[in-house]
């Protein structure tokens, strides 16, 4: 059974916030915060995480990348050789 607490707040028993956690944990990534009840009492608090997005320094990245040398070797041929080496 869901109740809401407040206008994005909802709760939910432990038993039915484990049959239903892959729509609970969708639900909170959109947004809408959860309150996990155990025998009527809170215990616990599912709610999104805020992320804060870093600009790129692109002129930084570019010399970054520039500094690192070019691989020697394609991957393919890096674990083809890696495999063979194991068979012996």
């Amino acid at each position: 059974m869901v109740t809401r607490l407040a206008l994005d707040t909802r709760t939910v028993t432990l038993a039915e916030a484990k049959a239903r956690l892959s729509e609970i944990t969708e639900r909170a990534a959109a947004g809408e915060e959860w309150v996990i009840t155990k025998r009527g009492r809170p215990v616990g608090r599912l709610s999104p995480v805020a992320c804060s997005k870093r600009r790129v320094d692109v002129a930084r990245l570019r010399a970054l990348t520039s500094s690192m040398r070019a691989a020697a070797a394609h991957s393919a041929e890096v674990v083809s050789d890696m495999r063979e080496g194991a068979r012996y």
